[in-house]
């Protein structure tokens, strides 16, 4: 089995892989400090609660945005599996060739979620992840990695909508049934979601006016993504598990055969 880990500003993702097929997946929050025993203890903790025997585990490869918490993670997985992990950075195998002005600056998630569009999808194509900032990725049919788009993503916006002022209050985000909104909840929510719509679909098209590019397919992940995806055409694919897949496709791109 192979146990990928993708180290998001926000949460840890993690997910098991019995050849192909992901056989398990959970989360663990990243802002909270750990050691690396806090680490090993509570990865094997949820791998024992899925039925996951640790001595089964034969490899491991993470992306990380989080530099600051790697050296614990790290050395959790070398102390509690007794294995040495893969880490997606410069110089990994992905297939994806890197053509913005400094490679060394695009994240390894936005790497990772682009292997995984592009081989299971095929190119071109973007590629956005709606996490704590949403990217929006545009790769070439030949797996050129040609631009890439930043913004804050969906919670980041309605934590400073409601930090920010001294009456709105913190709100579940979801799509209202309408953007006319009657009351104080909906119409945050009217503003976050729609809003939010709205940018994706201008992005996605300003991107393909200005690449020229014809016959672009948009695929889309992350935790929110869901809500926007399914309220708007621009994107054709929402897949939940783009990045893990994409570590599990990176990981047979590096190992020995």
């Amino acid at each position: 089995m192979l146990l990928v880990l993708d180290v998001g500003n926000t949460n840890i993702t993690l997910g098991i892989f019995r050849e192909e097929e992901l056989v398990a997946s959970f989360r663990m929050t990243t802002k909270t400090p750990r050691t690396s025993d806090e680490y090993g203890l509570t990865i094997c903790g949820l791998l024992n609660n899925r039925k996951v025997d640790i001595s089964d585990i034969e490899a491991v490869i993470m992306a990380s945005v989080v530099p600051g918490i790697m050296h614990s993670l790290k050395n959790s997985i070398i102390k509690y599996l007794g294995l040495t992990p893969i880490e997606v950075g410069a110089g990994t195998k992905t297939g994806i060739k890197m053509v913005t002005a400094n490679p060394k600056e695009i994240g390894a998630d936005r790497v990772v979620d682009a292997v995984a569009a592009y081989d299971i999808y095929g190119g071109p194509l973007i590629v956005i992840d709606f996490g704590t900032a949403t990217t929006y990725d545009l790769i070439s049919e030949d797996g050129s990695f040609l631009a890439g788009i930043t913004s804050p993503g969906i919670r980041i916006c309605a934590d400073a909508l409601w930090n920010e002022t001294a009456k709105l209050p913190e709100i579940e985000i979801k799509k209202p049934a309408s953007i006319l909104a009657k009351e104080t909840i909906t119409s945050m929510q009217a503003g976050l979601v729609y809003g939010y719509i709205g940018q994706t679909e201008y992005i996605v098209k300003k991107t393909i006016e200005e690449s020229g590019i014809q016959g672009i397919k948009v695929i889309a992940t992350g935790g929110l993504g869901k809500i926007i995806a399914e309220a708007t055409d621009v994107i054709q694919i929402y897949d939940p598990n783009l990045t893990l897949k994409g570590l599990r496709l990176i990981y047979n791109k590096c190992k020995v055969k």
